[in-house]
This record gives structure tokens, C-alpha cells and sequence, in this order.
């Protein structure tokens, strides 16, 4: 009986991938990556880097959400943030990140731009892949 209702509970709360794509759009505007993973993504998530950059390719929750904290650490301030509305075709979709940050130790402000492509299966988001020159990446 409680299979059944996992089941049924599974089919109730699919989501396209139009209402993924906005979900993570407006998680993303308000700052609430640690969310949008928890409720969007699969455990089986791959997120991609471009080439030459540390740890390119990642699976998993644990290495998704270690991959962010690095990436935090780094940040001492968010001057501004920018995130398109998604574009969507069939089960992918992106949107633009734009962010203007000063990071530590670094004396002025950079921007840190990227493009966000996401891949979708049964209801959840299967992978993450990131474009952005990585030069203008700052370590």
C-alpha cells in the first residue's frame, strides 16, 4: 500500500520542465541555491565546469554542495546579480547569470557572467553545465 502511494505521490508532484526552469529562476534571484538543489535536482546530478578549471565535473549532492561552498568562500560581497528568464526546449533549458562580485583578497570589483544549461529527467534536473571564459574566472 505504501509503494502505491509513493507512486501516486510521484505522479502528483511531477513537474515540467517549464515549471522547473522558473522554480530555479526564482530560487536563483533570491539567492537560494542550497534550496533549489534540494528540491529540484536529482542525487544523481552531474554539474560541468569548462575546461581548465578545478574539478570540471562533479557528481552527487555532496560534491554539488561542496562545489558552492568553495565558491562562497570566495565571495566577500555581492554587488549585483542578474538572472535572465530561462529559455526552454523540450527537457533543457538555460538562462544567463550575471554577477558583479568583489572577491577576497582581490582589490577591485569583476564580473563573473555565465551561461547555465540544465538537463531534465523525470522531474528532476540530471545535470548542470556551465560556459564562461575561465581566464575571467578569478581563483
Amino acid at each position: 500500500m505504501a509503494l502505491i502511494i509513493l507512486k501516486l505521490y510521484k505522479i502528483i508532484i511531477r513537474m515540467t520542465t517549464k515549471e522547473i526552469a522558473n522554480r530555479l529562476v526564482e530560487l536563483c534571484r533570491l539567492g537560494n541555491y542550497e534550496q533549489a538543489v534540494k528540491e529540484l535536482y536529482s542525487p544523481n546530478i552531474m554539474s560541468v565546469e569548462p575546461e581548465g578549471v578545478p574539478d570540471r565535473i562533479v557528481s552527487g549532492f555532496e560534491a554539488i554542495a561542496k562545489k558552492g561552498k568553495a565558491f562562497e568562500a570566495r565571495i566577500e560581497s555581492i554587488n549585483s546579480a542578474v538572472v535572465t528568464d530561462p529559455i526552454i526546449a523540450d527537457n533543457i533549458f538555460s538562462f544567463a547569470m550575471l554577477m558583479n562580485v568583489n572577491l577576497k583578497g582581490v582589490p577591485s570589483p569583476i564580473d563573473l557572467n555565465e551561461i547555465c544549461v540544465y538537463n531534465v529527467e523525470d522531474s528532476k534536473i540530471i545535470k548542470e553545465e556551465f560556459f564562461y571564459k575561465p581566464q575571467d574566472q578569478v581563483s
